[in-house]
This record gives C-alpha cells, sequence and structure tokens, in this order.
C-alpha cells in the first residue's frame, strides 16, 4: 500500500469520542497542547498528530482507572 493510511480498527463510537476529546485536549489542555504543538514544529501532519494526543489521551485515562485517581490538571 502506498499512501496516506487509514484505521478502521476498534469500535468506531469509542474512536470518534476519542477524536473529539484529543481535538478539545489539544487545544485547551496546556499539556497536551505543547505535545500537538511539538509534533507539528517536528513536521508531522496535523492528523498524525491528533491521533498521537488521542492515544496520549487513552493512555492518561487507562492510567486514572487503573490508580483510581481523578483527573488533575498540570
Amino acid at each position: 500500500m502506498r499512501g496516506r493510511r487509514t484505521t478502521w480498527a476498534g469500535r468506531a463510537k469509542v474512536r470518534a469520542t476519542l477524536y473529539m476529546a484529543a481535538l478539545v485536549a489539544s487545544r485547551y489542555n496546556k499539556v497536551l497542547k505543547s505535545f500537538y504543538q511539538r509534533l507539528l514544529q517536528a513536521g508531522k501532519p496535523k492528523k498524525l498528530a491528533l491521533t498521537a494526543v488521542m492515544r496520549k489521551l487513552l493512555t492518561i485515562l487507562n492510567a486514572m482507572v487503573r490508580d483510581k485517581t481523578p483527573w488533575q490538571n498540570a
């Protein structure tokens, strides 16, 4: 395969919810906004950077569930 790839893996509703959460977080959350901007400065495409924010957000949420801790603003 050549060109850009598209992922269809996982549950569509969860993926859509994570996408919207990452979109908002990349604008308003200090930590995730700086992560997103750093990826853009490195020359990454916007959609790829947003997908990386989605993954980071999912990692944070999984750690919160594992440790039974509430959201902490940075």
